[in-house]
């Protein structure tokens, strides 16, 4: 046991006042770091609400885009009188569909070879 007599106990306790009593001195009282954290605070509100208002604004004008986009496929639309599909409306690769390989020249694992069609 590392304490064991009352001396010992004693002056166990006498260090520890006199480090509490040295570290009350030494405190700065806490004024510096709360006015420190307030213009934190602040600065980070600041910024919060310049990004929120970049955003609102970068959404506007995505909004503003897809309407400006929109607007010509509805009047024609709406000019026809129904909305049917057409070829622009549509991807190009659908438009020009084919087959990866001709019929009957189905390539095996990385084009080595052809596929074996037979059971031998």
């Amino acid at each position: 046991m590392l304490f064991s007599t009352p001396t010992q106990f004693a002056v166990l306790v006498l260090v520890l006042i006199a480090g509490w009593l040295l570290g009350l001195a030494s405190h700065p009282g806490g004024r510096k770091w709360k006015d420190r954290y307030a213009a934190e605070r602040e600065a980070h509100a600041a910024t919060r609400r310049d990004a929120d208002t970049r955003i609102a604004a970068a959404d506007s004008r995505v909004t503003e885009a897809e309407r400006v986009r929109a607007a010509p496929v509805i009047e024609r639309d709406m000019a026809v009188g129904t909305r049917t599909e057409t070829a622009t409306t549509r991807p190009a690769a659908l438009n020009a569909a084919r087959p990866a390989y001709p019929t009957g020249d189905r390539r095996g694992w990385f084009d080595w070879d052809n596929r074996r069609t037979t059971v031998r």
